[in-house]
């Protein structure tokens, strides 16, 4: 059960190696030799071992099979491949490790059995036995057994050993191991290059990616779907959008797992308009669609607030044969929670027939998001009394629902409760919303005594939350000792040095605004850009601060601009230049006040969307101060409903108000 020192020094050199490994895209291989049919006579044993094995009675089973193998005189007929086989399969189906291993023990320490440990069907079995169970030790070394003096070992072993490394995340091993298979001149087939790429996106290694894509082209076996679908997965992940669509469009036949790939492709690298229209051309092209697909546009539309989107997904819920499965409907809760329809999401809530705690949490977000503490508090007791355990993340979203909403007390008593009361040691993330609620509220003094006796070191997120309170409520000489700790940790993170500058800004302290975004340009840090989208009718426009000419001087645009001037003003409003931290007149902050991005968006939203309806609007950066009060007056001398989200919450606008009473 050991590695000779011999094998233990070519491992290491191997590992050393993988760093700087170029797979060879030119190897002249032979195919491993095909087993030679043999002829079986039925062993009335492995019906009984089946038999046993498929209904759970591996206890049984195993003491069958070793009793036979021990009783070579006994009535028992003698065990086969197939009866070791038969026990090994129902051992990897429950992931019985106990019983895998003392059958691999028998035949270890039985010394006319010890070779059947070199048979490739049941040193498969082994190995994809033990690395289910998570014994990766023990995988290898039932890998290596005997691999010496077996002369060939089939693709099937290596392909065995290298998806065990790949789901315990191992992926350099992995892919070492497909070296090895190589080098060995062993021929990689389907199995093995879906092994390899799997690999290659784990590490990740584009290099090597791309070297495995060109033994498959130039492999006389022909790629099945699966190995097209690795392909994509990993150029989706790691290469160019060209690679992506020559791999796409070079694929002999596409099935939802494809196209799935695709559009999750561009979801994980944030590119979501091209996942929008990737789902849309699914659509077009009637290729149906899985959960799977369903659950990764759903988190698409959730995170671009896209209802209309979304709302067709329900739809298509709604109208599938098969009932949905949790995760579907998990998603679609969240979507209407990242839309700010809680009605909605409590909807689907109430009709969900089987509920998971994930189910629970996503609607005690829904409700803390849209400052709806009440509620959420409301469904947490729910939760209490249908006898369910909160986990780690009911409490983030409640802390941080605290937080936003200023409940600085009941933020504190269910710090408090939560290891107390249910046993949860708190995380960074709890401690993050602790200092956070301290903070927004006032008590900087408090907070920075939280972080000093916080069990573990101090985050960028905490700092960041201590910057922020800094920024409400101008502490000026502490933001400078906390941005120093910020630099540190993060120091490319524009958020950082735009939030100190805009605290210098607002003190009015002009040379140090300077010297910050001076340090920002050695750096080669760049301040992200305003941007927002509203979605009219199936099309999602987006606007960025200071553009959108052609439409801020067209003559609809021009002409409601003025009509709300005229309405504002007389209802009370006139801008904050204050918000505007540069150093220009005040004419020219005006200016550059009335070119933020939510307000050039709801002046298209105004134009475009039909009278009554709500307005929804999305920004990737926080919602300033002026454009705050600005929206509050668009809702009330329009009568229009406008749902803004910003980074930190949603801001539900109505008659002149907001659902967040000025705090956020």
């Amino acid at each position: 059960m050991h590695f000779s020192s011999r094998r233990r020094k070519e491992e290491k050199k191997k590992t050393m190696a993988i760093s700087c490994l170029s797979i060879a895209t030119n190897l002249t291989v032979a195919p491993s030799p095909k087993s030679r049919n043999q002829t079986h006579t039925q062993n009335p044993l492995n019906l009984t071992l089946k038999s046993l094995s498929n209904s759970g009675k591996l206890d049984e089973a195993l003491r069958l099979l070793l009793e036979s193998s021990h009783q070579s005189k006994s009535a028992l007929p003698q065990p086969n491949v197939d009866s070791y086989a038969a026990v090994l399969h129902a051992c990897i189906s429950r992931k019985s490790f106990d019983h895998g291993r003392k059958l691999y023990l028998h035949l270890l320490q039985t010394e006319e059995k010890k070779d059947l440990l070199k048979n490739p069907t049941l040193k498969s079995k082994f190995v994809t036995l033990f690395s289910a169970c998570g014994k990766l030790d023990d995988a290898r070394r039932a890998f290596r057994h005997g691999v010496d003096e077996m002369g060939s070992v089939p693709e099937s072993v290596y392909v065995a050993m290298a998806i065990g490394f790949s789901k315990n995340r191992n992926f350099r091993e992995a892919l070492l191991v497909y070296w090895e298979m190589l080098s060995r001149g062993v021929r990689p087939g389907n199995f093995a290059f879906s092994a390899a790429l799997k690999a290659c996106s784990g590490i990740p290694d584009i290099g090597n990616g791309r070297a495995v894509h060109a033994q498959i082209i130039k492999s006389d076996e022909e790629a099945d779907q699966v190995v097209y679908n690795a392909l994509l997965k990993f150029y989706t992940e790691y290469g160019s959008s060209y690679e992506v669509l020559k791999v796409f469009d070079g694929m002999p036949d596409r099935n939802v797992a494809t196209w799935n790939a695709f559009v999750a492709g561009f979801a994980n690298k944030d590119q979501f308009f091209e996942a929008l229209e990737t789902f849309r051309k699914m659509q077009r092209d009637k290729v149906g669609f899985s959960w799977v697909s369903l659950t990764t546009i759903l988190s698409v539309c959730s995170r671009m607030t896209a209802l209309y989107f979304g709302k067709e997904v329900h739809c298509q819920i709604i109208k599938s044969a098969e009932s949905p499965d949790v995760l579907v409907l998990n998603s679609l809760l969240d979507m209407y929670a990242k839309c700010g329809v809680t009605e909605y999401c409590k909807k689907v809530f109430d009709g969900m027939k089987s509920k998971d705690l994930t189910s629970w949490n996503t609607l005690i977000n829904a409700y803390a998001i849209n400052g709806l503490m009440a509620e959420a508090v409301t469904v947490f007791d729910q939760i209490i009394k249908a006898e369910l355990k909160p986990d780690e993340v009911t409490f983030i979203s409640l802390l941080s629902g605290f937080s936003h909403a200023g409940m600085a007390t009941e933020g504190q008593i269910l710090f408090d409760r939560m290891s107390a009361e249910f046993n949860i040691v708190p995380s960074l993330g709890h401690y993050a919303c602790l200092v956070d609620i301290l903070g927004r509220s006032g008590n900087i003094e408090e907070a920075l005594e939280v972080v000093k006796k916080m069990p573990m070191k101090p985050s960028g997120s905490i700092w960041g939350s201590l910057l922020n309170s800094c920024r409400l409520h101008g502490y000026v000489s502490l933001a400078e000792v906390i941005a120093k700790q910020l630099f540190e940790i993060e120091p490319t993170n524009p958020g950082n040095y735009v939030m100190l500058s805009n605290i210098y800004a607002k003190a009015g302290i002009w040379d140090k605004v300077h010297t910050v975004r001076e340090l920002m340009e050695e750096r080669g840090i760049k301040k992200e850009a305003g941007c927002s989208w509203v979605q009219i009718q199936d099309r999602i426009h987006s606007f960025v601060s200071g553009g959108g000419f052609e439409f801020r001087n067209s003559y609809e645009y021009r002409t409601l601009w003025d009509e709300l001037t005229r309405e504002m003003e007389k209802n009370g409003y006139t801008p904050d230049t204050g918000v505007v931290l540069h150093d220009i007149d005040d004419e020219m902050k005006v200016e550059w006040v009335c070119g933020h991005s939510e307000r050039v968006a709801t002046v298209f939203a105004l134009i475009n969307s039909g009278s009554g309806l709500p307005i929804r609007i999305t920004k990737n950066l926080r919602v300033c101060a002026d454009c705050h009060v600005w929206m509050k007056h668009v809702s009330e001398v329009r009568q229009r409903r406008i749902i803004l989200r910003d980074t930190n919450r949603f801001h539900h606008f109505e008659d002149g108000k907001c659902s967040c009473n000025d705090y956020w």
